[in-house]
């Protein structure tokens, strides 16, 4: 593994011509002359200033290159119609844009196998099984990989992007389900934020391991005003270490006590429940026991339109499905993940069946209180949040665009 080059820094705040000129001077001394690159880049659900980098990348390898794809990393999210891809990315002459179709099983090649004993040596022995690694095949078609955007804290993976771009990026279901059923076993609020090499992380990158393509990233930082503090360019590990350094410093609000509510205002670029659910993710540490979050998001109307199981399930700590595993295991487990991140912590006795969570989870939404109800999620009115009156409650913390900047205690829990 290089050393990452990187140009700015947690008190910095990049301009658009320094951003590109970095671009241009990194690329130019890589050998991309004649051959094919696939630049995979976030949805919408990632604050970056995404057609400014496209931008640049595209005029460092235009006319350099056999053949320039843009990818979309969706995970499972929701597609990008291509009026939305075009205001998300921009055009270009000689770029194709094109969703990650996970629905569809032609999308993937088969890339091999993670085995069951590395998959118990990272769960510490809590969970096994081979793991099947499937990646778009539009990655494996191109000689080249470049990973474009931000680095962040991350419920899953402790801090995201660089290898997070293929698994689950751009990656099959089955290492998609094991990456964030490890990562929810470790909790959230004990993996968010960390910069270090986690479980989930190395799994990751062993998928990455296995993908024949030589591989890059541009990996940024975002500042809360617009634009970048940072971007970091090398190999995929090096260039997210170096921007993941920058992210600890500059999305992770100190707290010297824990606070009773916490009102999280979510803003638009998360249009349902399973993307919008980062404003309890990013508040769940300051939150005081038996303390509350309130998701306000009146623009959100639906749960999750691509994952229905989880209407089945509702929400529920780590050890309600963990203690009935027999029950549940049948489930994607990247749905269970979910659940237990937004329900966040707590315990179940499966002999009297009672569940104790830690934090109340109320919506204030466009979904119904009948919705909220019956997935184990308290609702309130969203015509009734006066955010005013919040910000002068002592005992309330509001926070503006919620769902990308870490609050933790200063000295722990």
């Amino acid at each position: 593994m290089s050393d990452a080059v990187r140009l700015g820094g947690p008190d910095q705040i990049l301009s658009e011509e320094e951003i590109t000129e970095f671009v241009v001077t990194q690329l130019a001394a890589i050998d991309f002359d004649g051959r094919s690159v696939c630049v995979l880049v976030p949805d919408a659900t990632r604050t970056c200033p995404l057609p400014l980098l496209v931008g640049a990348v595209h005029r460092a390898l235009h006319g350099r290159v056999s053949k320039l794809t843009v990818l979309i990393a969706l995970g499972t999210h929701g597609a990008m119609s291509d009026e939305a891809l075009a205001a998300h990315v921009g055009t270009y002459p000689g770029v194709e844009v094109r969703n990650h179709e996970w629905w569809d099983p032609s999308t993937f090649a088969d890339l091999g196998t993670i085995p069951s004993s590395r998959i118990e040596e990272l769960s510490d022995g809590r969970m096994s099984g081979d793991v099947e690694v499937l990646l778009n095949r539009a990655v494996v078609d191109h000689d080249i990989a470049l990973v474009v955007g931000p680095v962040l804290p991350h419920e899953v993976v402790g801090m995201s992007g660089g290898n997070k771009y293929f698994f689950p990026g751009v990656a099959g279901q089955k290492i998609i389900d094991v990456s964030h059923w490890l990562g929810a076993l470790i909790t959230s609020a004990e993996i968010i934020g960390t910069t270090s090499l986690t479980p989930v992380r190395a799994l990751i990158n062993d998928g990455a391991a296995l993908i024949p393509a030589t591989k890059y990233a541009l990996c940024v930082v975002t500042a809360e005003q617009g634009g970048l503090h940072s971007i970091s360019f090398g190999d995929c590990i090096s260039s997210w270490a170096s921007a993941a350094e920058i992210s600890a410093a500059t999305h992770i609000t100190y707290r010297d006590a824990p606070v009773r509510r916490v009102l999280s205002l979510i803003p638009s670029m998360y249009d349902e429940i399973w993307t919008g659910a980062k404003g309890f993710y990013k508040v769940e540490p300051i939150v005081a026991d038996g303390g509350e979050v309130i998701l306000y998001a009146p623009h959100i109307t639906e749960i999750a339109t691509s994952h229905p199981q989880i209407h089945e399930i509702g929400y529920h700590c780590r050890d309600y499905f963990v203690k009935q595993w027999d029950t549940f295991s049948h489930v994607h487990w990247g749905v269970l993940a979910h659940s237990t991140h937004l329900r966040g912590a707590g315990t179940y006795d499966a002999e009297t069946g009672v569940e104790r969570l830690r934090v109340a989870v109320t919506l204030a939404t466009g979904i119904p209180e009948e919705v909220c109800r019956a997935v184990n999620l308290g609702y309130r009115d969203p015509a009734t949040i006066d955010v005013a009156a919040f910000e002068a409650d002592p005992e309330t913390l509001v926070v503006p665009r919620a769902g990308e900047v870490l609050f933790r205690l200063r000295s722990g829990r």
